[in-house]
């Protein structure tokens, strides 16, 4: 074989190899439902995603979503390569887009809250019938959707439902008097300023589920989901690791599976759900 065509073959050698490095390196899309706003997010989430690439090396990119309507779209549409979401959502994706669980706080369970003023005087949630209350979405599983079925199955009042985007918008929106009440959960509700948390009470607290998990998308293969959930479990091992994953909050994070799901599935929530 001449020189010129060796160096033609070796340099057709060293493209393929590119070319199959370059298909290896993926790029992996992270939703987060969105509790808190775009920013506190970003804060929480982005050092999460930027050592998730470091350590399994894949890139995982960290895209927010405008509302949890928005988010429930893109993760109904499988845009998601891995979704910090609801358990209900969880379930969801799994039945329709065929999503698995990987990792969720093992350490606590999620219950949903109903807080009003604490100068309002309502104490019961019977008291609430015919009045306004404001949920994030109605999805949110712990702050709209149990409480919903819960008015309805348990309590057998109507309220007026308002739909105010996100967790501390519900807290404003009692604290400043324009619903009588509205759904939130512990974690988010700990996590509001103190004067927030001063101005209102909890009158109602939930049934417990698990608590949200990490899900991937079925189209990352198995040895790349395995990276993702190692690691994670690696991050609570470490003081560093501890810290970031307790601004989630996921206070003792483990695996997460299917079984998680089938809890839910005892709720009998489907009337309650509503398609984005």
């Amino acid at each position: 074989m001449s020189l010129i065509k060796r160096l033609g073959t070796i340099s057709c050698l060293f493209a393929l190899a590119i070319s199959g490095n370059t298909a290896k390196s993926e790029t992996l899309i992270l939703g987060v439902v969105p509790q808190f706003d775009a920013r506190k997010i970003q804060q929480i989430w982005a050092p999460i995603a930027e050592s998730l690439s470091q350590e399994s090396g894949v890139l995982v990119t960290l895209q927010n979503a405008k509302d949890i309507p928005d988010f429930e779209k893109k993760l109904a549409a499988g845009h998601y390569d891995l979704a910090y979401a609801n358990p209900y959502h969880a379930l969801v994706a799994h039945r329709e887009n065929g999503y698995l669980p990987v990792v969720r706080d093992i350490g606590r369970s999620l219950s949903g809250i109903i807080v009003v003023r604490k100068d309002s005087g309502i104490r019961s949630i019977k008291e609430l019938n015919g009045r306004k209350v404001a949920f994030p979405a109605p999805n949110a599983l712990g702050a709209a959707l149990i409480p919903r079925a819960e008015f309805d199955r348990t309590f057998s009042i109507e309220i007026e439902p308002r739909y105010v985007k996100s967790h501390s918008s519900v807290y404003l929106n009692v604290m400043s008097g324009f619903v009588a009440a509205g759904g939130g959960v512990k974690k988010t509700f700990e996590a509001q300023p103190e004067s927030v948390r001063n101005a209102l009470t909890i009158i109602h607290t939930t049934v417990a589920v698990p608590p949200h998990p990490v899900i991937a998308h079925p189209r990352l293969n198995a040895e790349v989901r395995q990276k993702i959930q190692s690691h994670l479990l690696e991050l609570g091992k470490t003081p560093a690791g501890q810290n970031m994953l307790s601004k989630i909050p996921m206070k003792k994070n483990g695996t997460a599976g299917l079984g998680d799901l089938k809890t839910l599935e005892t709720l009998s929530l489907e009337n309650y759900f509503v398609r984005s």
